[in-house]
């Protein structure tokens, strides 16, 4: 098989029996990575480090991608002060966590025929989360609900975003220091490795001469 270092060099063309001592010498493991090749290709890796700098991989990938979600409140039009003041509470949390909020006040009977009621308390709404959010969608009537969409402000956005960018940038300064460690880490094992290589060569030679 054609084998590959743990930094990518080209160790040349040798004996699987080889590979797997160069392998156990250097306490790597050795991956097949193109079994259809001619000769195969395999490398010397650490598999549980490289199987866990792929997790750490998807999940800021993961993380990377728009958490944003749309929230949904329901309101009765008759509603007391009380429960007003908790669904609010609601409103401006999800608002200040970066998500938009869909309001719906549900009609009633005779309720459905004057709406105005439900477009004056979903304005009262908007007024009091105000520093927390704007009306994206103004109130409309479909069927028999009255349904506002509120949306973060730019600020509280930019800061979520400002927030995420600065967690992202430490966790790229832990990651660079990881890779490091694991770079003279492999470096170690690869000067071991090729010593090893080396003591295998000189005791086949020495064994060569000594058949002749």
């Amino acid at each position: 098989m054609r084998l590959i270092g743990p930094n990518g060099e080209q160790v040349g063309v040798i004996a699987t029996s080889v590979a797997l001592n160069l392998a156990k010498e250097a306490n790597l493991d050795l991956v097949e990575v193109a079994p259809n090749a001619k000769p195969p290709v395999a490398k010397l890796i650490d598999y549980g480090k490289f199987k866990y700098n792929e997790k750490i991989k998807q999940r800021e990938a993961r993380r990377n991608q728009s958490t944003a979600e749309i929230k949904e409140i329901r309101f009765r039009l008759k509603i007391d002060d009380h429960d007003f003041e908790v669904k609010k509470g609601h409103v401006e949390r999800f608002l200040n966590g970066g998500d938009k909020v869909k309001v719906t006040i549900m009609l009633r009977g005779r309720e459905q025929s004057r709406p105005i009621g439900g477009v004056e308390l979903l304005q009262r709404l908007a007024d009091e989360v105000s520093e927390s959010g704007a009306i994206e969608s103004a109130p409309k009537q479909e069927g028999r609900n009255i349904i506002m969409t509120l949306a973060p402000k730019g600020k509280k956005v930019h800061t979520q975003s400002e927030q995420r960018r600065r967690g992202a940038e430490s966790r790229a300064e832990r990651q660079a220091r990881q890779a490091a460690r694991l770079a003279a880490k492999q470096e170690a094992k690869a000067q071991e490795a090729a010593e090893a290589k080396a003591a295998i060569a000189e005791a086949d030679t020495e064994t060569s001469a000594t058949k002749k």
